[in-house]
């Protein structure tokens, strides 16, 4: 896969390095980036330039990609490429982060945002999963279909502990995805038993949550 990243900070030259490893070829757009930042990643192409000129847009062929990623620490550019992206180059998916919790509301498809990434609520989520068994706790949001991606630490009091996979009821328009057990992803087969402590991932509407909880 072919993946642009928006910012060569620390957070997109992570994203970049952690793309690489996996095999992808990576490029990065960044309109400070030094010399020095250029060799922490020399694995990825780069271009200097303002991501938000289209004319820097249409230089990286922007429109061969079919997902963009929008690291970049300015919430302004991480939306205005992300609504280029979108409206001038027909791009099939994009990835934003947010920087500032109070604009999150403005990361959606109007903006041409397809999955919005808070390190805030991500950071929250995440102390939340250490220590709430059996509360639901929303990890992303998927502003296309208007979908959470949420993860349920299975309780021992839990009527589904047990119980096949498969046997168990989901609220309407829900998936379960994932089960996170012992430091392993498990595919939710029909005949996977669920365990006290299985970390079940779901993709689901907002009503659903609560019934999840429940």
């Amino acid at each position: 896969m072919r993946v642009p990243v928006i910012g060569a900070g620390s957070v997109g030259r992570s994203i970049a390095r952690e793309l690489i490893h996996n095999n992808h070829d990576v490029l990065l757009i960044d309109r400070d980036a030094s010399a020095e930042a250029t060799a922490r990643v020399a694995a990825a192409s780069w271009i200097i330039g303002d991501a938000c000129e289209l004319s820097v847009l249409a230089d990286a062929d922007l429109e061969s990609y079919d997902h963009v990623v929008c690291a970049s620490g300015d919430d302004k550019v991480n939306l205005v490429v992300s609504f280029l992206a979108k409206t001038e180059f027909a791009v099939n998916r994009t990835v934003a982060r947010v920087n500032n919790p109070r604009n999150e509301w403005l990361f959606t498809d109007a903006w041409g945002v397809d999955v919005a990434v808070s390190t805030p609520r991500l950071m929250t989520a995440l102390v939340e999963e250490a220590v709430a068994v059996g509360d639901v706790v929303r990890l992303f949001d998927f502003q296309q279909g208007g979908v959470h991606m949420v993860e349920l630490t299975m309780p021992d009091s839990s009527p589904y502990v047990g119980r096949r996979v498969g046997d168990v009821p989901l609220p309407s328009d829900t998936s379960l995805i994932a089960i996170l057990r012992d430091g392993r992803a498990l595919m939710p087969l029909p005949d996977e038993q669920l365990e006290v402590n299985d970390e079940a991932i779901f993709i689901c509407p907002p009503e659903a949550e609560a019934e999840l909880a429940s």
